[in-house]
């Protein structure tokens, strides 16, 4: 076996997703050599930010806005647009790479609308592919353009362990003359939580988090956050304790999946020149600021995942602070193909030599963008008129998690100087939320009013050239980057609208 795996030079790769990141390390990759960073989303929210992991692009140039068909989620201008030059498509066409996918893919692939479960992405040798969106029993998958049915038999169906057997059965059987690449993409701890029935019974004492931020008001921030109730009602905490308790008892069943997988790559002499990517596309929020249960906020619990790394030349046991973000994924692991990611039109930049230490804070990014599009009915929701139209999400005691006006864009700063986060919403006040992360990691105070003018006036400049940006654009100096040159006179004039209303906005 040794001699096989020696006649490809080429490293190896397994990037596995689980959805909606908690607070849980997986088993296997916490006592191995590993990098972990503190990484960021380019959208909270399942199918845009998927789609930047995919493209290396911010949702403004992939263009996928939420998780529905007219939101551009797997739909046929995603599947001609972008589909052909995602990183998985590259890695087989120019880099010689044998390629599976299992799991879910988009919210709406599998759509009638979308081509059906017929459509292979490009990019795939192996595919097995979830139609639409998250299930653990009861789902069909597409397994190389044909519909295989699954039922609710735990032995044959549970479907984070149907992916760890299609895994080691592609690690058993695939080519040893070729390079791989595997994407295993796990339900858990999507809802609905259904965990394996020898760990429903884990974790039983087991609450949420009661940070400082747990079932407080928001009281200086965006309307929507201002709209939660407090406190909560004790049905809505129950609710949210045992949502909590479900990811957990669902994520068990993903460490076994991680084991198996490794191991596996052990008995067969690759685990050495194989690199193993362990990530989320969004975070979850459970009671922070009185919001029961759901992402789609601009707060770290929402747009902060954990990121870990294992795999040749890297250190074991380094926790890095460079800012990384799910646009850099594509990038790297193309670096790490040997494919040159500047014939790419990705926006993100390879971290592969960070995690190998030829790479210091200096020469590294000090910012990256934040962006997502709210999402409202028509119409009212009956069991909540007062909020009246422009709301989702809602639950029984009508605390809305989404409205069309919770569109907002952010810069997320880390550098030795600032910790700094700085957000717009597109609404009728251009509301501004600005929080110095360092001093208050809970994002408890809202200081756009407080905050040096020049400061909000230079944040302000770059969101707007983010917001515009792609590719080697939106690598640029940030502001509190020292190569960083400010000049007023490049304001965008399509944008002097929102500087003039920012200045009366913070007054």
């Amino acid at each position: 076996m040794k001699d096989q795996v020696l006649k490809n030079k080429k490293k190896q790769i397994c990037y596995m997703l689980m959805q909606q990141a908690p607070n849980h390390k997986v088993k296997i990759l916490s006592v191995s050599s590993r990098v972990f960073f503190p990484q960021f989303v380019a959208s909270p929210l399942c199918c845009p930010s998927r789609a930047s992991i995919l493209t290396g692009k911010y949702p403004h140039n992939h263009h996928v806005i939420n998780n529905t068909l007219d939101g551009n989620c797997s739909s046929k201008a995603w599947q001609k647009s972008e589909e052909p030059h995602t990183f998985p498509a590259l890695l087989k066409a120019s880099a010689g790479y044998q390629t599976f996918f299992a799991g879910k893919y988009l919210n709406q692939y599998g759509h009638s609308e979308a081509g059906g479960v017929e459509h292979i992405p490009p990019g795939w040798s192996y595919w097995v592919g979830l139609d639409k969106n998250s299930k653990y029993y009861n789902y069909t998958l597409s397994v190389n353009g044909k519909a295989q049915k699954h039922g609710a038999d735990y032995s044959k169906d549970y479907l984070t362990d149907l992916l760890a057997n299609m895994s080691l059965d592609f690690l058993q059987y695939k080519t040893s003359y070729q390079p791989f690449f595997m994407m295993v993409s796990t339900p858990a701890p999507h809802s609905p939580w259904t965990a394996a029935p020898q760990y429903q019974k884990r974790f039983n004492n087991t609450k949420a988090p009661r940070d400082p931020n747990f079932n407080v008001h928001g009281k200086d921030k965006h309307w929507l956050i201002r709209q939660a109730k407090t406190p909560m009602s004790n049905s809505s905490i129950r609710f949210l304790d045992d949502a909590f308790r479900g990811r957990w008892q669902t994520l068990l069943s993903v460490d076994d999946l991680v084991e198996k997988i490794v191991k596996r790559l052990e008995v067969r002499g690759e685990l050495n020149n194989t690199y193993i990517f362990f990530t989320s596309d969004n975070g979850y929020h459970t009671g922070q600021f009185s919001l029961p249960v759901d992402k789609r906020q601009l707060y770290e619990f929402d747009i902060r995942v954990p990121l870990m790394v294992r795999g040749p030349n890297i250190k074991p046991n380094q926790t890095s602070q460079m800012l990384v973000a799910n646009v850099d994924l594509g990038p790297t692991i193309l670096d790490i193909a040997g494919y040159n990611v500047n014939k790419t039109q990705m926006d993100g930049m390879s971290f592969l030599p960070i995690m190998e230490g030829k790479m210091n804070g200096s020469s590294w990014r000090t910012d990256i963008l934040v962006e997502y599009e709210g999402e409202g009915r028509n119409k009212s929701d009956p069991a909540c008129p007062l909020l009246g139209p422009g709301v989702s999400e809602c639950f029984p005691d009508c605390v809305c998690e989404d409205s069309y006006n919770n569109t907002y864009a952010c810069v997320r700063t880390i550098a030795r100087s600032s910790n700094l986060q700085y957000c717009e919403f597109d609404d009728n006040e251009v509301f501004v939320e600005v929080y110095n992360v360092t001093a208050d990691p809970y994002q408890l105070t809202n200081i756009a009013k407080t905050i040096d003018k020049e400061v909000l006036e230079k944040m302000n400049h770059r969101l707007m050239m983010l917001q515009s940006c792609s590719a080697q654009s939106c690598r640029t100096p940030g502001v509190y980057d020292p190569r960083y040159k400010f000049d007023p006179r490049q304001m965008f004039t399509s944008h002097s609208w929102r500087l003039s209303r920012l200045r009366q906005t913070v007054k």
